[in-house]
C-alpha cells in the first residue's frame, strides 16, 4: 500500500499478502439455531422447515452474489410464510440499492408477501424510516447496512430486522502497513464504520505485541464504531487509526479529539494516509454563529428533521420549553433535508436551530444566510451550558453532555431502550 500525507505527498510502498484464516469458534446463527458436537464434527440443527432449506429453486435463486447468507434468507422465507398476506418494506443505503430488486424478487417468488422497496435517500443509521414503512401498511421492515441505532423494540408498531453488511478486508496488509508506518510502543485507538468493525478485534490482537491498542466504544454503538455525529472522547491515546473509505466519520472523532493524530486506511484502495482537520477554524465559525445570534434575535425557527429518525421530538420539546421560558417567539418547521435556499424563504426568522444532523451546521453552517445552530450550540446560546474546549460529538451517546442529545438520561423513559436490540450480521 502507500502512505500519503494529505499535504506533503510522501509515499511509502508496503507489500501485502492475503490475510491468514483464523478459527474463531462456532457462531450462534439465530435464536432458533442450536449447535451440537458429534465426535469431531459439528452439526447445526435449524427449526426452518426442511422443504425450505432443501428447495432447489430457492437455492438456485440465492446462489447469486447477495447480501445475505442462504440460511438467513431461508429464515426470511419461513417467517414470511407464517405472515398471511404480509407486506415487507426493504430499505438500503445508496451503495446497496442495486441488490434491492433481486432480494425483492426472491421474497415475492417464494412467499405470499408483498415487497415495498423504499427508495428515498438513506445517509446513515439515523435514516431508518419505520414511520414511512408503517404509513405504507408494512408489517415488517428490513434495513440493510447500518447498525441498530433505532432499537427494534422502539419502532412504530412494525417488526424490525437489521442486516449488517460485514465487508471483509485484507487484514494482514493493514497490519503490515501500520507496522511499517507507525512507530512502535505508541498508544493506538482503532475505529471504523459498522461494515468494517468486525475486523478491529483481529487487528488489535495482531498489533498488541508492538503497540498499546484500544478499541474505544461510545455506547450504544458497537466497540470501535463511530458515526458522523457520535464518537468517543479518547484518553491516553497518541494516534487514531480509522478504517474506512471516506472522511465523514473520521472527522467526528478528530473533532472530539483535536490533539490526537489521525490516520485513515482505505480498505479498497489500500492507501494509508495522514489526515488533518482544522478544528480551530471550525470552532471559530461555530462560536461566531452563536454570538451573532444574540443580536436582534426576535424569532427563532426550529427545524425537526423528518428524514427517517434524524429528528428527535423530545429534543424539540426541550428547545420549545426553553424558548417559551425566555419569552421568545418561534416557529416549528418539518424538513426532510435542509438547504440554504429553502430557509431563505422564511424571511422573518432571525435564527435557526436544527434537530436533524449536527454535521449540517458544522460542515455547511457558513453557507446559510442566518445562523444555523445545533442543539448543543443552542444550549450555549441559551446559557444552559458553557462552550466546551473540545467540541462534543455525542449526539447519540448514552453518556452525553445534556438533554439536547438523543439518548441522554433526561430524555429516556426510565428503561434501557437498547436492551432488546437484536443485531443480525451477514458474513
Amino acid at each position: 500500500t502507500r502512505m500519503a500525507d494529505v499535504n506533503n505527498a510522501s509515499i511509502v510502498y508496503v507489500s501485502g499478502s492475503k490475510p491468514r484464516k483464523r478459527f474463531v469458534g462456532p457462531k450462534k446463527l439465530s435464536n432458533t439455531t442450536t449447535v451440537s458436537k458429534v465426535h469431531s464434527s459439528r452439526q447445526v440443527a435449524h427449526q426452518i422447515p426442511e422443504e425450505i432449506l432443501n428447495d432447489k429453486q430457492l437455492q438456485n435463486a440465492i446462489s447469486q452474489r447477495l447480501l445475505v447468507k442462504p440460511v438467513l434468507l431461508a429464515e426470511f422465507i419461513d417467517v414470511f410464510n407464517g405472515m398471511v398476506h404480509a407486506t415487507v418494506a426493504l430499505q438500503f443505503p445508496e451503495g446497496l440499492l442495486m441488490f434491492s430488486c433481486i432480494i425483492s424478487d426472491i421474497i415475492e417468488r417464494f412467499t405470499e408477501a408483498e415487497v415495498i422497496i423504499m427508495g428515498d435517500v438513506t445517509y446513515g443509521a439515523c435514516c431508518v424510516d419505520d414511520f414511512t414503512a408503517r404509513a405504507l401498511g408494512a408489517d415488517m421492515m428490513i434495513h440493510y447496512g447500518h447498525s441498530c441505532l433505532v432499537p427494534v423494540n422502539s419502532t412504530s408498531e412494525i417488526k424490525m430486522l437489521y442486516i449488517f453488511v460485514d465487508i471483509k478486508i485484507d487484514m494482514l496488509h493493514l497490519i503490515e502497513t501500520v507496522k511499517h508506518n507507525i512507530p512502535k510502543n505508541l498508544r493506538l485507538a482503532l475505529v471504523s464504520t459498522i461494515q468494517f468493525v468486525a475486523a478491529l478485534q483481529g487487528v488489535k490482537q495482531e498489533l498488541s505485541c508492538d503497540y498499546n491498542i484500544s478499541v474505544p466504544q461510545c455506547k450504544p454503538l458497537s466497540p470501535g464504531e463511530i458515526l458522523g455525529c457520535t464518537a468517543p472522547k479518547l484518553a491516553d491515546v497518541d494516534t487514531i487509526i480509522y478504517i474506512g473509505d471516506g472522511r465523514f466519520h473520521l472527522e467526528a472523532v478528530m473533532i472530539a479529539n483535536p490533539k490526537v493524530s489521525a490516520y485513515r486506511y482505505d480498505p479498497y484502495s489500500k492507501v494509508f494516509s495522514r489526515e488533518y482537520y482544522d478544528v480551530q477554524l471550525m470552532q471559530e465559525n461555530r462560536r461566531k454563529a452563536i454570538s451573532s445570534s444574540t443580536i436582534n434575535t426576535k424569532k427563532i425557527g426550529l427545524i425537526l428533521g423528518t428524514l427517517g429518525r434524524q429528528g428527535s421530538s423530545k429534543i424539540l420539546q426541550n428547545l420549545q420549553d426553553r424558548i417559551k421560558n425566555l419569552g421568545l417567539d418561534y416557529i416549528t418547521v418539518f424538513l426532510s433535508e435542509i438547504f440554504p435556499d429553502k430557509l431563505k424563504l422564511f424571511q422573518t426568522v432571525d435564527l435557526w436551530i436544527q434537530v436533524a444532523c449536527p454535521r449540517l451546521s458544522i460542515d455547511w453552517g457558513t453557507a446559510f444566510e442566518k445562523p444555523l445552530l445545533t442543539p448543543y450550540e443552542a444550549a450555549v446560546f441559551f446559557n444552559a451550558v458553557e462552550w466546551q474546549t473540545d467540541y462534543p460529538m455525542d449526539f447519540y451517546a448514552n453518556d452525553s453532555l445534556g438533554d439536547w442529545t438523543v439518548n441522554n438520561s433526561a430524555n429516556k423513559d426510565g428503561k434501557n431502550r437498547y436492551k432488546k436490540c437484536i443485531q443480525t450480521k451477514d458474513h
